[in-house]
């Protein structure tokens, strides 16, 4: 009976992609899909009969996942993404990466020019990989600067991604080159090249040791 719950929350998902974001009815199928993809995916990970004690690194991984989300949506302005990028925020807000990235997957099949799609699933690739970049993320980086080429997220995701795995040096390679090509009047360009100021200290630290 644990699971009733859970499966009330994906109905109600379904109800609001249908009514409150007028999903297509063509996509019907495929929404519904995913949200299976997700329910079979926690009936074999998910314990929801234990008590509640949430593991630090679960607590976490759902901080990085909130973090990551609300960094990635500002890149891309006030019009919403995609009910399946909003269900799939939903689980990488709680940390649970694979199962945000499998719904990611279903949706990319069908859409596959979404470019905040594509950027949100390099994301939970990255983190679900526990920080590391894997052929897969850098596929998914590719693919979403690709479909948007003006949009900086996936260099600034990227460069985040190298300096966790240890490579600061490629990152700064990449953001510095991301801030010589950037318009004047670029928003994000004093934010990058803040973090890019940051960044020198962080080698240069580095160096010193």
């Amino acid at each position: 009976m644990s699971f009733v719950p859970i499966i009330l929350v994906a109905l109600a998902a379904f109800a609001i992609a249908v009514v409150a974001l007028r999903l297509p009815r063509a996509g019907w199928t495929l929404f519904a899909a995913a949200l299976l993809f997700g329910l079979a995916g926690y009936a074999l990970q998910g314990s929801p009969g234990q008590a509640g004690s949430p593991k630090a690194g679960e607590a976490q991984a759902a901080e990085q996942g909130v973090a990551l989300v609300e960094a990635r949506r500002e890149l891309f302005g006030p019009e919403p993404p995609s009910p399946f990028v909003t269900v799939s925020d939903g689980f990488a807000r709680r940390g649970q990466f694979a199962d945000a990235a499998g719904i990611l997957r279903a949706s990319l099949d069908k859409q596959p020019n979404d470019p905040e799609a594509w950027l949100a699933l390099a994301n939970a690739l990255v983190e679900n990989a526990d920080g590391q970049l894997t052929p897969a993320a850098m596929y998914a980086f590719s693919r979403a600067e690709r479909a948007q080429p003006d949009n900086p997220g996936p260099g600034f995701f990227l460069g985040v991604a190298l300096i966790n795995s240890g490579q600061p040096a490629q990152a700064r390679q990449l953001w510095g080159d991301m801030l010589a090509r950037a318009p004047a009047d670029a928003p994000w360009r004093a934010g990058l090249k803040e973090r890019l100021d940051r960044l020198d200290v962080l080698i240069a630290q580095m160096g010193t040791q």
